[in-house]
């Protein structure tokens, strides 16, 4: 498919819904966190490793195109390899975002120009830009292996890893679920309960009998 197809798609997608129609998905560590709020992420994966330095990640932000995040797999290391200047770089060059598994700094910038960064720490301390690290190799962000050319999709809920394959596999599945939440919402507002849009009654008993049973919305 298409990329900007697949965006289009993505784009009205959440990723706990995405999670929900394919369990086996990679979920990056829950500590990798939304610098900003309410932004949705989605774009092809640039990757780079780097330890204590980010001369690699400005290569990297370099050679970086239109839509792709840049993944940067820094061993988890409590030092910043992204601030404002680099955010706002990534920005002009129309990418998608940023995930770092190390720590970010400059936060005040990065909110102020409202672009998607995600990284497991906040700290003022800078690295080193004296050591060249590869890129566009498999890396290890967030505790799950990415590759270049992955899709990867966050907002609020954390960041989803996927092949382009798994991605428009899981589209209209996840859409479904998405309209039937939304009616169910709308219920709910009318003054519905939740257990009585689900089959929770035969359910809880069916459990209860040690039977096989699945939680399911019964509108």
């Amino acid at each position: 498919m298409d990329f900007k197809k697949l965006k289009e798609r993505l784009a009205i997608l959440d990723t706990a819904c995405i999670y929900d129609v394919n369990e086996k998905l990679k979920v990056m560590d829950p500590e990798i966190r939304p610098v900003n709020q309410r932004l949705k992420m989605i774009g092809i994966a640039r990757t780079v490793h780097c330890k204590g330095d980010f001369l690699s990640v400005l290569k990297a932000l370099h050679d970086a195109s239109e839509d792709e995040v840049l993944v940067i797999d820094a061993e988890g290391d409590k030092i910043a390899f992204v601030g404002e200047l680099f955010a706002l770089e990534a920005q002009r060059k129309k990418l998608a975002g940023i995930v770092v598994d190390g720590a970010c700094r400059d936060i005040k910038g990065i909110r102020n120009i409202n672009f998607p960064v995600y990284s497991r720490y906040i700290t003022p301390i800078a690295g080193t830009s004296s050591t060249i690290f590869p890129t566009q190799e498999k890396v290890k962000c967030g505790g799950v292996s990415v590759s270049p050319g992955d899709i990867i999709i966050g907002d609020d809920d954390g960041v989803i890893v996927m092949s382009e394959e798994e991605a428009a596999e899981i589209l209209d599945t996840a859409q479904n679920i998405q309209i039937i939440e939304k009616k169910v919402i709308e219920k709910m507002e009318t003054g519905k309960s939740l257990t009585e849009l689900l089959n929770f009654f035969d359910h809880y008993a069916k459990i209860d009998k040690k039977q096989e049973s699945q939680l399911i919305f019964t509108i």
